[in-house]
């Protein structure tokens, strides 16, 4: 099976990436990357149609929503100051009419009218500071909390713990409960000053923990989790816990990106494997996630002929150790479960050859990505996986685990066999039920094994893939690793005065992984969808989500 081309470029900007696996076609059956199926009659805009999704693992609150399954939802429910091409990533205003900066310090964002919450109440500059600020403060445990360390007054409102999730002693009480760099100048501007100049800072503002709040969430808290409330271009209508989401169109919606159909059905299934069948049945609509099962031999697109397709996106697939578990702390030992993964071997039995081994902690078509930062430590070498854990001294057995309901069972499985066979030393692979199960007890550092994790850019930007996910307390740094001198290099690339050079501080800061191995790159992604003989127009978003404002469902 042919790769996608965008891999063999080792840098390259994710527009220019999509474009080449959009033109270049794809697999044999028109589900060619960037495919969507085409319009073969009239489209019906009161239609209704279901996609795949995964229980979130909170309440619908933007600023505690950085998982896919709920992530989905969220960004159906609420739109930012920008967000982000669903072709090419490219960052554009939506809420913000402009984002004014002299110096990438100090930004002056101007919104637009019109724009307004699902209850009639308009969106205001207010709504973007008092959502910033709840996000931000540390008492209320928000997931995206981290993502406004630059913006001045952090610190004041935001606690660390002194000694971890894990550890007896508690973060103190902030100093404020707002961020001096944020100053509501009317209705509609606001100006946000950071700490020190920070280029990329823009390109972050369509993530979800930078969306607006209504004033009723502060309110009432508990009634927005029962029915939230957003400004986006879909309502929300009900939710049936482990079943379903269900959301319909915001007539009302102030934004370009409107959708072409009525009603919206997030299901949520057992298994990656349950919903390939409700897909293939015609009891699903859209299936972003193809499980090994459907990929091996190319099974999906027999299944879904002429209703499938491939494409590349900025996400990587990887095992985390949990440094909070003892067994876990030692780096030669963490790099010998690295050299002892066959990866290529893997990629070609159970995925087909549809990913592609990974030869760092960055997805190749993220812009700042420098090749082969792993070293030959992503290579697999089982004499010297054999060196690196006889200097680890360990002589214990290695456990790997993960949702059972995302379809990963056969890769995690082969990945413990080949552990085994390289290392001599029992592996096994223990599931947990649900990815909300999963991700609880991950966020309550209760996990014992190796755990699977992944990462889809909320933003095009090397940054994105180090600050959330290896520095100390980061949002999503779920293994609790910690190196004061990569935080120092992340510091600096943050308040560097380009793009260029920042990127060049990103990658330094990379290379510090490669010394300690606190998660093992995996591989880069691709991914397989099908859709429905009910719609047309279907296609992958950059973000790997179904693309809203292109489907349509056919009139019956």
């Amino acid at each position: 099976m042919r790769k996608p081309r965008w891999i063999a470029a080792t840098v390259m900007p994710l527009a220019l990436a999509l474009t080449i696996a959009g033109c270049g076609g794809g697999s044999e059956d028109n589900g060619s990357s960037g495919n969507t199926g085409g319009s073969t009659g009239t489209s019906d805009p009161d239609g209704a149609l279901s996609a795949f999704g995964t229980e979130p693992e909170n309440p619908l609150i933007p600023g505690n929503t950085t998982e896919s399954g709920g992530s989905k939802v969220i960004r159906a429910l609420f739109t930012g100051l920008t967000r982000y091409d669903p072709v090419t990533g490219e960052s554009k205003n939506a809420v913000a009419e402009k984002i004014d900066t002299t110096d990438s310090k100090v930004y002056t964002v101007k919104l637009k009218a019109g724009w307004k919450f699902h209850d009639g109440t308009p969106v205001k500059a207010k709504n973007f500071v008092d959502a910033w600020n709840f996000t931000a403060a540390s008492p209320n445990g928000q997931q995206g909390a981290s993502f406004f360390e630059q913006v001045q007054g952090y610190k004041d409102v935001h606690t660390e713990d002194p000694d971890g999730t894990a550890g007896p002693q508690k973060a103190p009480e902030p100093t404020s409960k707002e961020m001096s760099g944020l100053k509501v100048v009317d209705d509609t501007t606001f100006e946000v000053t950071l700490n020190a100049p920070f280029a990329v800072f823009p390109l972050k503002l369509g993530y979800n923990p930078f969306f607006p709040l209504p004033d009723s969430f502060f309110t009432d808290q508990k009634a927005f989790e029962a029915k939230p409330i957003g400004n986006g271009p879909f309502k929300f209508v009900s939710r049936k816990p482990n079943a379903e989401i269900a959301l319909t169109r915001n007539d009302d919606y102030a934004g370009d990106d409107k959708a072409k159909f009525k009603d919206l059905t997030f299901k949520i299934f057992e298994s990656n494997e349950a919903a390939y069948t409700a897909i293939v049945g015609g009891d699903l609509d859209f299936l972003d996630t193809i499980p090994p099962t459907g990929i091996a031999g190319g099974k999906y697109k027999q299944d879904l002929e002429g209703r499938n397709g491939s494409t590349p996106y900025m996400g990587n697939q990887t095992l985390t150790f949990p440094y909070y578990d003892p067994t876990y702390t030692n780096a030669d030992l963490r790099k010998a479960l690295s050299l002892a993964i066959n990866r290529q071997e893997i990629v070609d039995k159970i995925f087909d050859g549809t990913r592609i081994p990974a030869d760092g902690w960055v997805n190749p078509a993220v812009p700042g990505y420098a090749k082969g930062q792993c070293g030959d430590l992503c290579t697999y070498n089982p004499d010297k996986a054999k060196e690196y854990l006889a200097k680890s001294g360990f002589k214990g057995a290695v456990k790997l685990s993960t949702n059972a309901d995302g379809g990963h069972k056969d890769w995690m499985t082969a990945t413990c066999n080949s552990i085994k066979n390289a290392l001599g030393i029992e592996c096994t692979y223990e599931p947990i039920p649900t990815f909300a199960e999963t991700r609880q007890k991950i966020n309550a550092r209760q996990m014992n094994a190796i755990f699977r994790t992944g990462w889809i850019a909320d933003y095009p930007s090397i940054e994105n893939f180090l600050n959330q996910l290896y520095r100390t307390g980061a949002s999503s740094n779920d293994g609790e690793y910690s190196n004061p001198k990569l935080d120092e290099i992340l510091g600096r690339a943050d308040s560097a005065p380009s793009v260029d050079e920042a990127n060049k501080l990103y990658q330094e800061g990379e290379r510090i992984l490669a010394e300690d191995f606190p998660v093992i790159p995996l591989w880069n992604q691709t991914a397989q969808y099908g859709w429905s003989e009910r719609i047309d127009n279907a296609r992958l978003s950059s973000l790997r989500e179904l693309d809203l404002t292109n489907v349509t469902v056919k009139k019956k």
